[in-house]
């Protein structure tokens, strides 16, 4: 890989940009899909075929307000709802026995998980804004497709900002532990890569349907809202294991004197055998999971089984070595003022072997005493 460094660079790049492509169409979702053969199934697609796939996704429009206001202000509203584009009925309003709220009931054309059930969501909540403002009342939408979708939007704006902070404090400790800039970037630029990449492949089989006969999905849908941040941060964490295993090593043989290049090969060749035994495994263990009857557990073991193939054996024992080939010396650069304000944890021991090679060079050791002292002592000279 030395040799063939860029080719095996740009090859690289190239195949886990084109798996990611597929992660731009990721729709998250909190029902997830049921297997077609199971009891539950056949009775969901008699009710959508009878009434609509919309009447299993009811949107609940709740209004509150003063006694007085409460029902006109629901009739007024139900009748909004009504003339909005993809919805298919609205219940009569239901007063409660207090008279300072009242219930409709709102039952979308399309599917609970759909985009355009979303949208008819935004819309409801849009048109409330207007109708709350002049009515003195209070309008909010719930229900269980209303709770999931906001759940899966909370958690997909929330999954950068988590990204962001995992990032950032393991790149903070990798500085600390290699003393280098690039190391740290490119262990987080990799990670980025592979996340990409294992998502893109569960778009893509999960929600297209490519390979799907080959893996046993017989329908497809949203994936697990939830799945993506999982994914996150087990995969973030077999990652820098993985970069530790294989950097550490390198580092060692550059810090006891060896050049870069030769560095790099004799740390790859002890480290990746770590690596390799540790993500077989664990591809394995995630593996197994795709056999599972349950559609979420085999989307939760693919995309962690092949996040971790990616991984290790794209990212870390390929992207690795020829970036390090690449930089060469410039690998471990790391600027004045970051080498005097950070700590030296010093994870090679650099410094005990140094100690142990020269031990009158360590702080706290007796003076080391000269051949002439020494010659005479031994021989009873020096008379005081």
């Amino acid at each position: 890989m030395s040799r063939r460094r860029w080719t095996v660079l740009v090859v690289s790049l190239l195949g886990l940009g084109i798996l990611a492509v597929p992660a731009a169409d990721l729709q998250l979702g909190l029902g997830g899909t049921q297997d077609p053969d199971t009891s539950a199934a056949r009775a969901q697609r008699l009710v959508d075929d009878g009434f609509g796939p919309g009447y299993s996704g009811t949107l609940v429009v709740l209004v509150q307000g003063a006694t007085r206001t409460v029902v006109a202000t629901a009739e007024e509203f139900s009748s909004t709802v009504r003339d909005l584009p993809g919805v298919r009925a609205v219940s009569p309003v239901v007063t409660a026995a207090s008279g300072d709220a009242a219930l409709i009931s709102v039952t979308p054309s399309s599917g609970r998980e759909t985009e355009a059930t979303k949208g008819v969501l935004a819309e409801i909540r849009h048109a409330r804004d207007a109708v709350e403002e002049h009515t003195d009342t209070d309008i909010a939408v719930t229900g269980t497709t209303a709770v999931n979708i906001d759940v899966a939007d909370k958690l997909s704006a929330a999954l950068p900002v988590y990204c962001l902070l995992v990032m950032s404090l393991a790149l903070l400790l990798l500085v600390i532990v290699f003393r280098a800039i690039a190391v740290p970037v490119k262990a987080a630029v990799g990670f980025l890569l592979s996340l990409g990449a294992s998502l893109g492949a569960l778009v893509a089989v999960f929600q297209w349907g490519w390979l799907s006969g080959l893996l046993g999905i017989k329908d497809t849908g949203p994936v697990l809202s939830f799945l993506p941040m999982l994914l996150v941060g087990i995969l973030f964490g077999l990652a820098m294991d993985y970069e530790v295993f294989l950097v550490s090593r390198m580092r060692e043989e550059h810090a006891h004197g060896r050049p870069p290049a030769e560095a790099m090969i004799r740390g790859f060749a002890h480290g990746s055998k770590v690596v390799t035994a540790a993500a077989l495994i664990m591809i394995a263990v995630f593996g197994s999971f795709v056999f599972a009857d349950m559609q979420v557990i085999k989307g939760m073991g693919f995309a962690l089984g092949i996040g971790v193939l990616l991984d290790a054996f794209v990212v870390r024992m390929t992207l690795v070595p020829a970036v390090m080939a690449i930089l060469g010396g410039s690998a471990w650069w790391l600027p004045r003022f970051l080498q005097r304000a950070l700590p030296d944890v010093d994870i090679e021991g650099e410094r005990l072997a140094r100690r142990t090679t020269h031990p009158a060079s360590a702080p706290g050791a007796p003076p080391r005493q000269t051949d002439a002292a020494r010659v005479a002592v031994g021989t009873g000279g020096g008379d005081a």
